[in-house]
């Protein structure tokens, strides 16, 4: 993978860079360390055996719940790796972006959004025989996010450890995908059904924040100040984020001061002083309603 202009782990008073990332993203990463060591330390590949997706158990057998639990469990340490370097570099940004709770539901609908992706090529012959193939990994789900962070930060600049090189967000994601495409077209690498997965991911990834309105299901009375996709995202030329808020207040320069300083420069610009301001002004709005 690679680092991204990120500043989330940026420490304030004594906290540390793990306390530093955002709730969700933090938590899945713990969960998918802990069931990898967990499953493979104690109990020998049991929850692999239960969880994985497959096209025959899963629709075959009804076992529906695999579309969401194949998303946390790995194959190997590399596996598991890649996909912790990925959530934890570009998982931030979609959280920020959406919000914990609709973090949460666009991450899983990716991730089930690449199995069923991986069984419509599948049930279309593309895989021959792969009914019984199992599918694991948290990809799909971190290939949707991929996909979000180059429609909401195209321009993000993102240094790869290899091949040792520097892209836009937006060059980063084609080029996934192609490989993943080429990969499929051409029955490169043996990964073809993860590659489906990928695909699927980013599919979904896409279209969810293309259309944010399609999650507002999953709102809740958000203590945050809510960030709303702007008209911008919408033209081809750069677009910028350009967060909006429900507040009113008596501190609506200061604040506009914050937002402008978010749409040049990116949320991981802001100074303590400033998120401390934004949580505020947040927590002001929230003590009105109730």
């Amino acid at each position: 993978m690679g680092t991204a202009e990120r500043g989330y782990s940026q420490e304030t008073g004594g906290s540390s860079w793990f306390s530093s990332i955002p709730p969700v993203v933090r938590w899945l990463l713990m969960i998918n360390v802990a069931v990898f060591v967990i499953d493979g330390l104690f109990l020998k590949g049991v929850l692999r055996d239960f969880g994985a997706f497959s096209v025959q158990s899963a629709f075959g057998q009804g076992k529906i719940w695999e579309l969401v639990t194949f998303q946390f469990l790995h194959a190997s340490i590399g596996h598991v790796l890649f996909n912790c370097i990925g959530l934890y570099f570009f998982g931030p940004w979609m959280e920020r972006w959406w919000g914990s709770r609709r973090f949460v539901a666009f991450y899983l609908l990716c991730g089930a959004a690449g199995a069923v992706f991986y069984t419509l090529l599948t049930l279309a012959n593309v895989f021959p025989g792969g009914a019984y193939s199992s599918l694991v990994g948290a990809s799909a789900g971190i290939y949707g996010i991929l996909a979000g962070v180059a429609v909401i930060a195209p321009n993000l600049r993102v240094s790869l450890l290899f091949p040792p090189i520097e892209l836009s967000m937006r060059q980063m994601a084609v080029a996934l995908l192609v490989i993943s495409v080429g990969s499929i077209v051409l029955k490169l690498g043996g990964n073809e059904g993860g590659e489906a997965g990928h695909l699927g991911g980013a599919i979904l990834g896409f279209c969810l924040v293309k259309f944010p309105g399609l999650l507002n299901w999953a709102k809740r009375h958000e203590r945050d100040v809510q960030i709303i996709r702007p008209k911008a995202f919408s033209r081809k030329s750069e677009a910028k984020l350009r967060p909006r808020s429900k507040i009113d207040l008596d501190q609506n320069s200061a604040v506009d001061l914050i937002l402008d300083k978010i749409s040049r420069e990116g949320f991981h610009s802001l100074t303590p002083a400033e998120r401390e301001t934004l949580d505020k002004v947040a927590k002001s709005h929230q003590t009105k309603n109730d």
